[in-house]
């Protein structure tokens, strides 16, 4: 992990590195929750309203809409915009599975989430919370994937690879989840991007900072309505249509270093809390392991005994 904590546009390598631009090229691509989160809202919101005296249940959010959680302590506000302005200032890469728990109960978790660390690049092994690597992808490039056991190809297709964007975003109209109008002031956020399709789109436009060799926060992404995917069951999913002024450029002040060095740090510390979960685990199923040779070996050293004993 770098060490850098303040933004030097004179020393672009550096500052690429830093900002999770290493990885790009023209042909590729404090553990703490109280980090804004940023996301596409795929279902609309529905809300009461009165009609001719009588109260019936409305659509006041479309579906599509980007929504941004801001957190203060335990609790959470959302809000919802057709559109936004991103000035991005880190990408990170990572590996992230689902596990739904179909037998939770009233109030226990749904499913759980098995990470790996946040790197700048997918193109090395990664550590995760279960005490393995690539949360049991295989390493390397897989050249026939219809060639690999049943169970591991299951497995592959649980595993997304996302694209976590480090950056403070500003609400185009935003309204709370009654479709009220508020005002909102810029915010820094998260935004864990494991769509394909919006993960490409987004990293097209880190591509395009790359090329210029310009750093990501020395402009805006603007984010236009988001695009319609219908699904064959009658509902849709919603991309993000990006784009950037490349000729536009932005002052970076004080304000911005101590964001980008909040940032850091939180990105430090999410993966220290990874490296720890994967050394607990690692060191648990390592144990468990020798455990079960051991018992393997006494259970053999006792039938040799009693072959033996005439």
């Amino acid at each position: 992990m770098t060490e850098l904590v303040s933004i030097n546009t004179d020393n672009y390598a550096a500052m690429a590195k830093a900002m999770g631009l290493s990885g790009e090229s023209g042909s590729s691509p404090k553990k703490s929750n109280n980090l804004n989160r940023l996301r596409i809202w795929h279902s609309p919101l529905m809300g009461m309203e009165e009609v001719n005296g009588k109260t019936k249940k409305t659509e006041v959010v479309e579906g599509g809409a980007y929504r941004l959680e801001v957190i203060d302590g335990d609790k959470s506000t959302f809000y919802y915009a057709k559109e936004m302005s991103v000035r991005p200032f880190i990408q990170r890469f990572m590996y992230r599975r689902y596990l739904a728990n179909s037998n939770a109960k009233q109030g226990e978790p749904k499913g759980t989430y098995h990470r790996t660390i946040m790197a700048d690049t997918l193109n090395i092994d990664l550590k995760d919370n279960t005490g393995k690597f690539n949360c049991g992808k295989p390493t390397g490039y897989i050249k026939d994937f219809k060639a690999l056991p049943s169970d591991m190809q299951d497995l592959i297709r649980q595993i997304k690879r996302v694209r976590v964007v480090f950056g403070t975003v500003k609400l185009t109209n935003p309204v709370d989840a009654n479709g009220n109008d508020v005002t909102l002031e810029e915010v820094p956020f998260i935004w864990e991007i494991d769509n394909k399709d919006a993960y490409k789109t987004v990293g097209e436009q880190f591509t395009l900072f790359s090329k210029k060799e310009r750093l990501p926060l020395q402009h805006r992404i603007d984010f236009s309505e988001t695009i319609e995917n219908p699904l064959p069951n009658g509902s849709s999913f919603y991309t993000p249509d990006a784009s950037v002024d490349i000729t536009k450029s932005y002052e970076i002040k004080e304000e911005e270093h101590k964001t980008f060095s909040d940032f850091m740090d939180w990105i430090k510390n999410y993966n220290d809390y990874i490296y720890k979960e994967f050394d607990e685990k690692a060191y648990a199923s390592q144990k468990e392991s020798t455990e079960d040779e051991i018992e393997t070996v006494d259970q053999f050293i006792d039938v040799e005994l009693e072959e033996g004993v005439s």
